[in-house]
């Protein structure tokens, strides 16, 4: 039993439907939900995605490169960042998609293969030796093998399991929503990019229903921003904002109900698994989104529970306990590297700006390209 319908989730189902077993997904949410951001598949996550034979319906809608403009807060450019450079930078096994793309994919691959359950949550878990029995709010009681808690940073699986606590928020806050129709304001097959002191708004034009929106500040509150909603929320911290900026959010007043909102989240758990029960994806180790790569390790965790488990064969206990082992210092890692991204994403004042576009401007010349690029190879090794 997999409970979440997100990237983590589906993955799981796909893999594991694969490898034979019969998956029940429960999804707390009534119907499907779509939109987010950009999502970059490398590395681990590239790999799974290859080897769950999801590569050419994630080629059909890929991204491709685009140019990246840095602007004033009038709109006014900065400097640009030709697509060339993040190609280089990101290297050939790379896929760069929207979120939604991304489940719309794996949801098709599951359909039809797995028990689909929404508008269902979990009540009650009792493990016993050799099982999860799961309780159901449909009324139901399901017998599981393995219950995957993959129900994202907000995890009620989590804390069934561990309790509450480990969740580590951080005072920012972050919105990404698809555009109803490409921003004038921004050239075609490109994004322009505002970064100021404690904030940055991102708005990408790559055509009809390929062009999104991406906000996240620095704020003391993140609970009062929630509470006041995307809407009036981002127009206090970005109506000051021209370049693309103006048009998104009367987008999202349009339709608010598509947008991700959320607080900017970790989860520091000492370990994922407790007796048949195991955690993955953001429920499990959310690195955030100022390390990027959630995805990428939702489809890697995925991929490499299957193999821990085909490797183990009765033995979950032992599989879960290998697979954690080989998960967790890139999970370390990212999370560290997530802490340092919030000074690119959110730079605490004018200095810390002016450093970041001198380190973007470096970064643009032909002979630090190839530097980049091997230290990203690097990292995704």
């Amino acid at each position: 039993m997999i409970v979440g319908a997100g990237i983590a989730g589906l993955a799981t189902a796909l893999r594991l439907a694969r490898d034979g077993w019969q998956p029940i997904v429960v999804e707390r949410a009534p119907v499907r939900r779509s939109g987010g951001y950009l999502v970059n598949l490398l590395g681990g996550g590239y790999d799974a995605v290859e080897r769950l034979g999801l590569l050419p319906a994630l080629a059909e809608r890929a991204l491709g490169p685009f140019t990246t403009v840095l602007v004033r807060s009038d709109g006014r450019p900065k400097l640009t960042v030709p697509s060339v450079v993040a190609e280089a930078a990101l290297g050939p096994r790379t896929l760069t998609v929207f979120r939604g793309d991304l489940e719309d994919v794996l949801y098709e691959a599951v359909r039809g293969r797995v028990d689909l359950r929404f508008g269902t949550t979990v009540d009650s878990v009792e493990q016993v030796a050799d099982r999860a029995v799961v309780r159901l709010s449909d009324g139901t009681t399901e017998e599981a093998d393995l219950l995957v808690g993959a129900d994202g940073v907000h995890s009620a699986t989590r804390t069934t399991l561990f309790g509450d606590g480990h969740r580590v928020d951080l005072p920012y806050v972050v919105a990404a929503f698809p555009l109803i129709r490409p921003p004038e304001a921004v050239p075609a097959s490109s994004a322009t990019t505002f970064i100021g002191p404690g904030r940055t708004a991102a708005i990408v034009n790559l055509g009809p229903r390929r062009s999104s929106a991406f906000f996240t500040y620095r704020c003391p509150d993140p609970g009062r921003e929630l509470q006041r909603g995307p809407v009036p929320a981002l127009r206090a911290a970005f109506g000051d904002v021209a370049g693309g900026v103006p048009e998104a959010l009367r987008d999202l007043e349009a339709d608010p109900v598509n947008a991700y909102f959320d607080r900017v989240s970790q989860v520091d758990l000492p370990q994922w698994s407790v007796g048949r029960t195991v955690l993955l994806g953001d429920a499990a180790w959310c690195v955030s989104l100022f390390a990027g790569h959630g995805a990428a390790l939702a489809l890697a965790g995925a991929d490499q529970l299957g193999t821990a488990l085909g490797r183990h064969g009765d033995g979950v206990r032992s599989a879960l306990t290998e697979w954690e082992t080989g998960l967790r210092a890139e999970v370390v890692k990212r999370q560290a590297l997530a802490r340092r991204g919030m000074y690119q994403y959110a730079p605490p004042s004018r200095l810390h700006v002016w450093l970041n576009e001198v380190t973007i401007r470096a970064v643009t010349l032909p002979g630090i390209r190839g530097l980049v690029r091997r230290g990203i190879e690097r990292q995704n090794r």
